[in-house]
């Protein structure tokens, strides 16, 4: 399953219920987990980021309707990144690079002859 680190920031309606975070969270991992998401942690931080979560998708369309939903919620605004393990690193690594098309000169990208003084 494809793994995402989600860094969630309050929004100003979620700084106001910030006391429900917690419950708030637990009600959002029962839905996901139902919905085939492996949550591997839920982490309030300092810093940049007030929430760091760790999570298993199902799919990619999966994890895109899951963060829909919470932000619907209003309470957070997100930043997904997906995050690849060493076999998965290796893998990618393994396969040859695309090789990249010719790049055509055209007359505006050619550069003027250069004049000797």
């Amino acid at each position: 399953m494809p793994r995402y680190v989600v860094l969630y920031k309050f929004t100003d309606q979620g700084l106001k219920k910030i006391k429900d975070t917690v419950s708030r969270a637990a009600a959002v991992r029962k839905a996901n987990e139902a919905r085939g998401f492996k949550v591997i942690g839920t982490y309030w931080t300092e810093g940049h980021y007030d929430i760091v979560s760790i999570i298993e998708s199902p799919d990619e369309a999966s994890m895109m309707s899951g963060l829909f939903n919470i932000a619907q919620a209003g309470n957070v605004h997100s930043e997904t990144l997906r995050a690849y393990n060493e076999a998965e690193m290796k893998k990618a690594l393994s396969k040859p690079a695309a090789k990249r098309p010719a790049r055509r000169r055209t007359a505006s990208s050619r550069r003027p002859a250069r004049r000797s003084a």
